[in-house]
């Protein structure tokens, strides 16, 4: 059976996997959400917020700082979108900050094989993929979203086995775009939503459309694959 298709830190993770399994499926899979009231209280993350959104940073919530808040809430499938700076949202921006750091060069760390030719590399701890041949990047990074907790993708070296461009899953009824399966249910796919929405898939690996369809390009079957890391909160 085929099962459908964050931020740093033990304590922010937990955070974001309990307000995460609320988030309705309206906002997960990008539907219009009714607007919520834009809070006046400051949250505990309010300076780190309004620093990474340009905001003055005096760590006291004004109604430009809210809406720019729930701006990003909204356009990351945060829930609720009400402007609170809180772990759940400061965790997302951090994740960006540390996707963003990743620059060229995603596999500095040698922890992706670059003895097997053409890989695909999935990096859950910082929520990125990339496809290098050898040590010469191929595409990405880009960000991606995988498994929440208790339906975390399963680490290790796999290979592309099945490829379905439209594929529907059986299991939760709900559209796999560019589907390319390397592991029992788990695959590369796109979906509709943010792949910054927490908690996470269900242990497929959540992608931007244009993303899917470059690795849909670029990989094969019989094409490695290699998992590995943690995505904090599972």
């Amino acid at each position: 059976m085929m099962r459908a298709a964050g931020i740093w830190g033990r304590r922010v993770g937990a955070a974001l996997a309990v307000t995460g399994m609320a988030l309705p499926l309206s906002v997960a899979f990008g539907a219009p959400a009714q607007a919520a009231s834009c809070t006046t209280k400051a949250g505990p993350d309010q300076k780190k917020v309004e620093k990474f959104l340009g905001r003055p940073v005096d760590g006291k919530q004004s109604t430009g700082d809210c809406h720019a808040i729930r701006n990003f809430q909204t356009s990351h499938g945060i829930s609720p979108a009400i402007g609170y700076a809180g772990p759940v949202t400061w965790g997302v921006m951090d994740l960006i900050n540390h996707q963003k750091a990743a620059g060229s060069n995603p596999n500095k760390a040698k922890n992706c094989p670059t003895n097997k030719g053409r890989i695909a590399c999935v990096d859950l701890t910082r929520q990125l993929s990339w496809i290098q041949d050898g040590s010469k990047l191929k595409f990405g990074p880009v960000p991606v979203r995988t498994g929440r907790n208790g339906y975390e993708t399963r680490t290790g070296s796999k290979k592309i086995y099945w490829r379905d461009i439209n594929h529907v899953s059986s299991v939760y009824n709900v559209a796999m775009p560019y589907s390319q399966f390397f592991d029992g249910g788990e695959a590369f796919h796109s979906i509709a939503g943010s792949v910054w929405s927490p908690p996470g898939s269900h242990g497929c690996v959540n992608m931007r459309k244009s993303d899917a369809k470059k690795y849909w390009s670029l990989l094969r079957n019989g094409d490695d694959v290699y998992v590995y890391g943690r995505k904090p909160g599972t």
